[in-house]
C-alpha cells in the first residue's frame, strides 16, 4: 500500500516549483491562484528569491504546502494513496492530498497559521533544538526535570533523534544537561520560535477559530496526525487534531511505525528535499521510498 508523506518548514529551497510552473499548465494555474489568494507574487520568492527572504514566515509555510501540494496535484502518474501524513506543515498538505481539504481553503489556514505562529514567537524569546543519540525517554526525563521554565519533547523525528522546544533560557540548560547525560549532539537550532509547545498557545487559539469556520470533507483515505500518530477518517477528529498540532509534539516515529502496521510498503514524498525518506528508512529499512 501507498503512503505519501509530505515535509514541513526547513525543507525549501530557492527556485523550488519552477519547474512546475514552466511545464505543466495545471501547476501554472494553481500557482497563480495561491498569488491571488495571498496578495503578493509567492512564486517570485519561490523561482529566484534569497535564502533569507524565503525564511521569511509569511513566504516559508506557503511556499512549501504550495510545492508539497501542487507536485502531487499535477503529477500524471499518480498512483492511489492508501494512506497519508505531514509532517508539522506537512500535514496540511496531506489533507488537501486525501481529500478532507480543499486546496485554496488549505492555503489560507497554512497562510492564517503562519502569521500566527510568527506573532507567539515575538511574545517570548524561544528555540528549538536537536537531540541525537539519545533514548526519547531520557530527554523526555531530563526536560521534564527543569521546572522552573518551558522545554519539551517537540519532534519524535526517527529513534536517536528528537527535537526539544521550549524558551532560549530553558533549551540551553536542556542542551548542557543532555550533553553531560551522554547525547551525542544537542544543538540549537536556526528557527524563530518555540513551535510545538505550550508557548504556542496563542498561535493556537487564533488557528482554531479559523479552522473552525472552514469546511472539513469525508477523506478518500485515512490521515495519520502527527499530535496523536493514529489514522483519522473522522472530519471533526481531524479538525480537532489539526488544532492540537501546534502545542502538541509531532509524534512522526510513532506515525511511520502506525503506518506500516496498517499496511503501507511504499512511503512517497511530495514536495521540496527528501528529508522525510530519509527518516521513514531511520525507522524501518524494509520499506520503500520515493520522490513524487
Amino acid at each position: 500500500m501507498i503512503a505519501y508523506v509530505f515535509p514541513g518548514q526547513g525543507s525549501q529551497f530557492s527556485g523550488m516549483g519552477k519547474n512546475l510552473y514552466d511545464t505543466n499548465e495545471q501547476a501554472r494555474a494553481l500557482f497563480e491562484q495561491a498569488n491571488e489568494i495571498l496578495g503578493f507574487r509567492i512564486t517570485d520568492i519561490m523561482f529566484s528569491g534569497s535564502d533569507e527572504e524565503l525564511k521569511q514566515t509569511r513566504v516559508t509555510q506557503p511556499a512549501v504546502f504550495l510545492h508539497s501540494v501542487i507536485n502531487y496535484l499535477s503529477a500524471a502518474e499518480r498512483r492511489p494513496a492508501g494512506m497519508t501524513a505531514g509532517h508539522s506543515l506537512g500535514e496540511f498538505s496531506a489533507l488537501v492530498a486525501n481529500g478532507c481539504l480543499e486546496f485554496t481553503d488549505a492555503l489560507q489556514l497554512v497562510y492564517k497559521r503562519a502569521m500566527a505562529m510568527q506573532k507567539a514567537c515575538e511574545i517570548t524569546p524561544s528555540t528549538m533544538a536537536a537531540v541525537l543519540g539519545m533514548e526519547d525517554a531520557r530527554v523526555e526525563e531530563i526536560c521534564r526535570s527543569i521546572t522552573d521554565d518551558v522545554v519539551v519533547a517537540a519532534n519524535y523525528n526517527c529513534p536517536g533523534q528528537l527535537v526539544i522546544s521550549g524558551t532560549v533560557d530553558a533549551v540551553n540548560r536542556a542542551c548542557e544537561l543532555l550533553k553531560a547525560a551522554g547525547a551525542k549532539r544537542a544543538l540549537v537550532l536556526p528557527v524563530g520560535g518555540a513551535f510545538h509547545s505550550p508557548l504556542m498557545e496563542p498561535a493556537r487559539v487564533e488557528l482554531e477559530a479559523a479552522i473552525n469556520q472552514t469546511r472539513f470533507s469525508e477523506p478518500v483515505c485515512p490521515v495519520f496526525q502527527n499530535a496523536t500518530a493514529e489514522a483519522a477518517t473522522n472530519p471533526e477528529i481531524i479538525r480537532k487534531n489539526l488544532v492540537d498540532q501546534l502545542t502538541a509534539p509531532v509524534k512522526w516515529t510513532q506515525s511511520v511505525q502506525n503506518m506500516i502496521s496498517a499496511g503501507a510498503t511504499e512511503f512517497i514524498e511530495s514536495g521540496p528535499g527528501n528529508v522525510l525518506q530519509g527518516l521513514v528508512k531511520k525507522i524501518n529499512n524494509g520499506v520503500t521510498t520515493a520522490s513524487l
